[in-house]
């Protein structure tokens, strides 16, 4: 019997999902050139945030694994100079809204 993985990038979506979150939460660095203004005004947005995250879902990551993920970038000690930048909470509370919301409609 042959067996086929029916998410062959799996791996590497999950790795995905965890950079585009730290990117969107992160925001611009502290002295942004104009070109990094314009691509951060025009590809770090929520909406396209959970886009890809919604793309990275299709393809293998669960919504566990987003939530848990979520939950390390606010516990854990690795993220911690992450977690100090100004806004970063106020957007990691955003994409948390969102994906809680996800989960409890998935669920129900």
């Amino acid at each position: 019997m042959i067996t086929y993985n029916s998410f062959p990038m799996r791996d590497w979506h999950v790795k995905h999902m965890e950079k585009t979150i730290v990117k969107y939460i992160s925001g611009l660095s502290t002295n942004p050139s104009l070109w990094e203004k314009r691509q951060y005004k025009r590809f770090n947005n929520i909406y396209r945030t959970r886009g890809n995250i919604k793309n990275d879902i299709k393809h293998g990551v669960t919504n566990e694994e987003v939530q848990l993920f979520l939950q390390k970038l606010r516990d854990d000690s690795t993220f911690l100079d992450l977690r100090n930048k100004d806004g970063v909470l106020e957007r990691l509370d955003e994409v948390e809204k969102y994906f809680y919301k996800l989960r409890y409609h998935i669920d129900s």
